[in-house]
């Protein structure tokens, strides 16, 4: 492994070139860059690389191989023919809410008589309540399935069960001690669990069933409606966009900007994506927060009427409703995460602390979770914050690639009220007076689970590119390894010896714009959210870069640019 210390203090590792690249690249007709890409990417053989750069739905592995999925489909088979009224209820984010829209629509076109249901966020925090067994039978249901949530709620079951309402959970979080007593579990993160792919989001596993009823319905060509939803609420996770879930993804991605469904249109259009080729980029910092936004907000509703409405109009006007809650959420976001940041440095938390933990009385539920996800970012430490109300504290986590952060919350012990989440993002309720106490036991848990090497600042490049490589045959190969996220992050490459031929602009006072040129090939470079990169280097300088290629839209046309992640001068 090649190590390197950039501008900004930062690690750049990449890997010795493989001598299987030129192999592979030459058995894929490709690139050799792209050889050691998909290489670095764990795909060394030809047959799993292809399979994994033009996988489509022939690649979904069978439902029934999940563990309950037939006990679920004949309850809900059974359901259906007995008229019984089904109650979906779904978690309160982009997940959970597309899991529930999905599942009713599938449910409905299957003849069953379907509801849905979404707890409030501030009210009724995260996960299905005993409370809610009882509005189960007021709008008389005879079975509910959950989506995205309920794998931990055993008192909700046994409650429902009391009443002579039976429960189907589907769920992708991490379960508790004890599984739920319902009719079917369907996680394929429940230990044991045969199924082949636990990458699933809550969307993942709604499509699952769905794709089972539909088989045993003969309808298996039936899944059109539902790869957009799936594909959404997928990257709103921050799933693993491997396996089964890269398959969501590149299916829901095709023709999204075009799609004829009322709520997604006037949603495209509140964000201004009308008529564009829709990226997972777009999905992950516009589509979706805006989704979000109803739920961290306090409006879960908006969201639900969205997708449920026939009307263009309402569409539009419930869309629009969105975009300004999304508008006060970025205002409350970067308000909370300044006070959070000056806290932090002010009191020297991340020099005492691996997991930072710190509460306000002032910081909205809804907001927190994106907060601790900026702040984990900006100081390198798993952030869990706090929404102090009356002697509780409703906490929101999110943690570092490494630190399973939902084993740190189970190690623990009965310090919580409730908690859930998976390794990447948590939620918990505990009595104020103990937050310190968490704070200290899962900073101790931390000690062994969080080395100081983890806290360097690291950016792992894939492989030395130089300008002149860049062509339509390069271009024509990335455009195989879309769609981008967790498991498949964009390839990042190294050009070294590059003229900077004009002097270097700031966009908007926050971005850093080089013209940049090497063996006549010259190109725009991007460093987003780096302005003070201007002032480092000057028209005429010798650099190295670090890069992405990406494309913007200007006047309706794709034009191709660097994406900075850093640079330095040359030696």
């Amino acid at each position: 492994m090649c190590y390197f210390i950039f501008m900004d203090d930062a690690v750049w590792t990449m890997p010795p070139p493989s001598d299987k690249a030129a192999s592979l690249a030459a058995a894929l007709d490709l690139p050799v860059s792209l050889g050691q890409v998909l290489i670095n990417r764990g795909l060394d053989d030809p047959e799993a690389a292809w399979r994994f750069l033009s996988g489509g739905p022939s690649g979904l592995h069978d439902p029934f191989l999940m563990p309950g999925m037939a006990a679920a489909v004949e309850r809900i088979e059974r359901a259906a023919a007995d008229d019984e009224r089904i109650l979906v209820i779904g978690d309160y984010d982009v997940d959970g809410i597309l899991s529930a829209v999905m599942l009713h629509r599938a449910l409905s076109s299957l003849g069953a008589a379907a509801d849905v249901f979404i707890p409030d966020r501030l009210r009724d925090g995260y996960g299905i309540k005993t409370a809610h067994a009882a509005a189960a039978v007021e709008r008389g249901a005879r079975l509910v399935i959950s989506v995205d949530c309920g794998v931990k709620d055993l008192d909700f079951v046994r409650a429902a069960r009391e009443r002579g309402v039976d429960v189907i959970i589907t769920d992708h979080h991490q379960p508790g001690p004890e599984v739920p007593e319902a009719v079917a579990v369907l996680n394929p993160a429940l230990p044991g669990s045969a199924y082949p792919d636990p990458r699933l989001a809550g969307v993942g596993v709604a499509f699952k069933l769905i794709q089972a009823l539909l088989a045993r319905s003969g309808r298996e060509d039936g899944l059109d409606p539902y790869w957009k939803f799936a594909a959404i609420g997928t990257i709103a996770d921050v799933a693993d966009l491997r396996g089964e879930n890269r398959i969501l993804v590149k299916e829901g991605l095709r023709d999204l900007g075009r799609t004829s469904d009322p709520g997604l249109r006037s949603l495209i259009e509140a964000c201004g994506l009308g008529g564009r080729r829709i990226s997972e980029s777009d999905i992950g910092f516009r589509l979706g927060p805006r989704i979000n936004a109803a739920g961290r907000m306090g409006e879960t509703d908006l969201a639900v009427r969205l997708f449920f409405s026939a009307s263009p109009a309402e569409t539009a006007a419930v869309a629009e409703r969105l975009n300004a809650l999304n508008a006060r959420r970025q205002v409350s976001e970067e308000k909370i995460r300044r006070q959070a940041s000056d806290r932090i440095r002010s009191r020297g938390l991340a020099d005492r602390y691996r997991i930072l933990i710190l509460g306000d009385e002032g910081w909205p539920r809804g907001i927190i979770g994106i907060v601790a996800s900026r702040l984990k970012d900006e100081f390198l430490r798993p952030v869990i914050l706090m929404s102090y109300d009356g002697d509780k504290a409703f906490g929101s986590g999110r943690s570092l690639p490494g630190f399973s952060l939902i084993d740190g919350l189970a190690a623990c012990g009965d310090i919580f009220l409730s908690s859930g989440g998976h390794p990447a993002a948590v939620g918990c309720t505990l009595e104020r007076r103990r937050v310190p106490a968490f704070r200290e036991v899962l900073n101790r848990v931390a000690e062994e689970g969080l080395s100081r090497e983890t806290f360097r600042r690291r950016l792992r490049l894939d492989a030395r590119l130089q300008l002149a490589e860049i062509d339509a045959r390069l271009w024509n190969g990335l455009s195989l390894l879309d769609p981008y996220g967790v498991g498949n992050p964009r390839p990042v490459f190294l050009a070294e010896g590059v003229d900077i031929i004009g002097p270097p602009k700031r966009l908007q006072g926050r971005h850093a714009k080089f013209l940049v040129r090497r063996d006549g090939k010259t190109f725009e470079a991007i460093a987003w959210e780096r302005a003070a990169w201007t002032a480092a280097v000057s028209k005429g300088d010798r650099v190295d870069l670090a890069f992405s290629l990406q494309t913007s839209a200007f006047f309706g046309e794709e034009q191709p640019y660097l994406g900075l992640a850093g640079l330095r001068r040359s030696s």
